[in-house]
């Protein structure tokens, strides 16, 4: 059997070793953030709405929280409160639930979103003259802005209620609202300067 050429040699251990050189720098490379990942997050907000009895425009506020098992799915539970600036002691409040839905492709700082709600709505009619509840539906829709890992500007809230089976007919009380959201749950990017989230 001949001896190799001590060259070939040479030239044959440092193709493996730059091949493993290479190998080894790619391994150490770091991602630049966390894939999607789950939301808990809770929040208030402020609102505007019509709310069809009478036809009265009224001023309210509202608190709720998400559970999002992925950035792009999950739900939301509210409860609302109508009654700022109302006359003859009407007022509403509604206890509600359901899906939400992520509009973008993927995770980032501008989140479209949304969301098909189902509960309970309470009205207390005229100086307190009766009140009652009553299924209350509720389609609607809004954009988020995060700030950073912990808070979010919900920039705009748009949702349309529906009660169909309000003693005088059905109501649909509509309006805007706009608020405040902090998550629980904190996103940690690698490195620290990554500026993709998984949110």
């Amino acid at each position: 059997m001949k001896n190799a050429n001590p060259s070939s040699l040479v030239i044959a251990a440092a193709f493996i070793l730059l091949l493993m050189g290479g190998r080894n720098l790619h391994a150490q490379a770091m991602a630049t953030a966390t894939g999607p990942g789950s939301l808990l997050a809770v929040g208030g907000e402020a609102s505007y709405f019509q709310m069809d009895y009478g036809k009265r425009m009224v001023g309210g506020a509202a608190v709720f929280a998400e559970v999002d098992p992925f950035w792009w799915i999950g739900g939301e539970a509210e409860v609302r409160f109508s009654r700022f600036g109302s006359d003859e002691s009407v007022t509403e409040t509604t206890f509600l639930a359901g899906p939400r839905v992520t509009l973008s492709k993927r995770p980032g700082k501008i989140r479209p979103y949304a969301k098909f709600l189902i509960g309970v709505g309470k009205i207390n009619l005229p100086f307190s003259y009766a009140s009652g509840n009553f299924l209350t539906y509720a389609p609607g829709g809004g954009l988020d802005y995060v700030l950073n890992d912990r808070w979010t500007v919900r920039v705009v809230d748009v949702e349309y209620q529906m009660w169909p089976q309000f003693t005088y007919g059905q109501l649909n009380p509509y309006g805007i609202s706009a608020g405040i959201i902090f998550r629980i749950n904190g996103i940690v990017t690698i490195p620290n300067h990554a500026t993709e989230h998984r949110w």
